[in-house]
């Protein structure tokens, strides 16, 4: 079995589908079926069972897989080991982060990493936290900055290694023309009776939030969800709901129409920082981000 046979097998296997398979690997169509006959040639078995318009594994296909994933992780750590000898701080940087971090935290990171390390290529993708978890773990980024679980959450990937960088204080907001704004003081009960602008219910900040609501049997109106914090800032601005946000987005809030509602005996921080896979081997890019960023 060669690995190129092997790598087609698992971009078919991932894709169910031999042309989304080749384009993501930048072949032709022809070529990967090539590699992927040759490799059943080889293993004298079909492993995908063809249907009128979707794929499927062989019994033979779901047998391969893990330790096709094993062996061609191993090829490339190896391949990554060999390179880092040379001490280089070069080759693609595979980077996720929240939209958050990404406009507000790291530019500067950024910039001084380009400057430093013109050799080494950023490769920057936008998701969500538990969307960042997920593509550590199937090693689809190299490192990930993003809000970290802090719930012992036993659901999330094995083998992840997360620091925090740093604690963000949220704020719950609104608009000066809201009800709430007149609520002298305001309890998460007065926050339950109003629609909520929120991320996404899988978001670690939404779950943190949520907690919160549970712990007083009262539960959460988030009809809008979206990742997108400044376009929360703006919905809430224009009084469509409440919401909370990072103390760092709020430094001047009236110029949008907001003020800030202080929630009794309700404190929330969220801690951000990076991931990364504890037995992947990592690139000599990586190691320089790291050690950058926390500085």
């Amino acid at each position: 079995m060669d690995i190129l046979g092997l790598t087609a097998f698992l971009a078919v296997a991932e894709h169910k589908s031999f042309s989304i398979a080749a384009e993501q690997m930048h072949l032709t169509q022809p070529a990967i079926s090539k590699r992927i006959k040759s490799l059943e040639e080889q293993l004298n078995s079909p492993l995908f069972d063809r249907h009128n318009r979707s794929l499927s594994l062989t019994h033979k296909g779901h047998s391969l897989l893990p330790k096709a994933k094993e062996i061609v992780q191993l090829v490339s750590d190896t391949q990554l080991s060999m390179r880092n000898m040379n001490d280089q701080v070069e080759g693609s940087l595979k980077l996720g982060t929240s939209h958050h971090i990404g406009l507000h935290r790291l530019p500067p990171y950024l910039k001084s990493f380009a400057n430093q390390f013109p050799k080494a290529e950023l490769n920057l993708s936008f998701m969500g936290s538990e969307s960042a978890y997920q593509a550590i773990a199937q090693r689809q980024v190299e490192l990930a900055l993003t809000t970290l679980d802090s719930s012992n959450n036993e659901n999330l990937p094995e083998g992840i290694v997360s620091e925090i960088l740093w604690q963000d204080k949220m704020i719950f907001v609104c608009s000066k023309e809201h009800p709430l704004n007149k609520v002298k003081h305001v309890q998460l009960s007065d926050l339950s009776e109003y629609p909520s602008i929120l991320p996404e219910n899988n978001t670690f900040t939404f779950k943190l939030l949520q907690e919160k609501f549970r712990q007083q049997n009262l539960s959460l109106s988030n009809p809008m969800p979206t990742n997108y914090l400044e376009t929360i800032k703006m919905l809430v601005s224009v009084g469509l709901g409440w919401s909370l946000l990072p103390e760092s987005m709020l430094d001047t809030p009236e110029e949008m129409g907001l003020t800030t509602l202080n929630v009794q005996q309700t404190s929330l921080t969220r801690p951000l920082g990076f991931l990364y896979l504890k037995d992947r081997t990592l690139s000599n890019a990586a190691k320089a981000f790291i050690a950058m960023i926390k500085t």
